[in-house]
């Protein structure tokens, strides 16, 4: 599922006494727009930080990409229902890892949602809702119950024939928090991985101040309605401002409910802070499927996890433990 990217950051450019200084490059990557920010004493220095996030987060993608005929995923996927196949450790605790989420909130997460029949348009050609028939069967082949793992031998099964995973609730988080991790063992003092929206940060910035996420306000993307200092923690957002259809009043937005076939109603923006960039990727779509109330009293229930959820008036809720710094627009 594609995560809009809400989030910018606010960088101050400064030398310090270290004569350090923040340095930032903007490509695509996995398919999506990556910044990569690290702090280096001179330009050659941070390319040379970068060129090694890039190498990390290209190697990631080979590995779970399922659009690469090549990839371990796409072997996967082309089994289903036929065989097991043998993946790389990495790959397969990462299967694992989902399949936990996917418990945890009782499916609102899945990475099986590859499985499901796009029978929903958001492009502006749908004109009807689909039928509770075809609502139905679209979902018919998801199931994480149905993802079969081998821990001896590093195996994955998908039962169901025509049965898919994909990691684009989960993947792009995963990749931060790897070149994170790779460039903090480089000795890289502090940076920001941003993986269109999922975002993982370390360290402080020159003038040692934490870095700071502005959120975008939805309801006027060209406005942020609150500034947070990020201690290295990871922080993404879920939107569906853009990407959304309505009928008989109701708003339907593209983020879809794998357990019912369903499109998320009510809310249109939630942002989850966590450690890792991969778990609050794959909770902030979990939290439009749950819903405001459930989603929220479920987030309570996590330490170390927080998050910000506005409906669809607009209105602000938050998770107990999280302080606002709203801004005046």
């Amino acid at each position: 599922m594609k995560k809009i990217a809400l989030l910018c950051i606010a960088l101050l450019c400064v030398n310090s006494i270290f004569a350090q200084e923040i340095f930032k490059r903007t490509l695509k990557l996995m398919g999506s727009r990556f910044e990569i920010t690290v702090i280096a004493k001179d330009l050659t220095e941070a390319n040379s930080y970068i060129d090694i996030a890039v190498g990390e987060i290209t190697r990631i993608e080979k590995l779970i990409s399922s659009w690469d005929p090549a990839s371990q995923t796409s072997e996967i996927n082309r089994n289903a229902g036929i065989k097991p196949i043998k993946v790389d450790e990495e790959l397969y605790n990462l299967i694992g890892r989902s399949v936990e989420i996917s418990k945890l909130t009782e499916g609102a997460f899945d990475i099986s949602f590859a499985s499901m029949d796009k029978i929903w348009k958001f492009d502006g050609s749908m004109t009807q809702m689909p039928s509770e028939e075809a609502i139905k069967q679209s979902v018919a082949k998801i199931g994480y119950q149905n993802i079969i793992l081998d821990p001896e031998n590093f195996t994955v099964f998908l039962k169901l024939e025509g049965m898919k995973i994909g990691f684009g609730g989960i993947g792009k988080g995963y990749a931060a928090d790897k070149a994170k991790k790779l460039l903090m063992e480089k000795g890289v003092s502090a940076g920001i991985i941003n993986a269109s929206g999922d975002m993982n940060t370390w360290g402080k910035q020159p003038d040692g101040e934490f870095w700071k996420v502005a959120i975008t306000n939805p309801m006027d993307k060209n406005k942020a309605f609150a500034l947070l200092p990020l201690k290295d923690n990871a922080v993404v957002t879920s939107g569906n401002y853009e990407k959304y259809v309505t009928f008989n009043g109701v708003r339907y937005t593209h983020i879809i409910d794998p357990r019912t076939g369903y499109p998320a109603t009510g809310i249109i923006s939630a942002t989850v802070f966590a450690p890792k960039a991969e778990i609050a990727d794959a909770l902030a779509t979990s939290i439009f499927v749950m819903g405001k109330d459930v989603g929220i009293d479920f987030i309570n229930q996590l330490p170390k996890i927080e998050c910000i959820v506005i409906d669809e008036k607009g209105e602000i809720f938050t998770s107990k433990n999280i302080e606002i710094e709203t801004l005046k627009n």
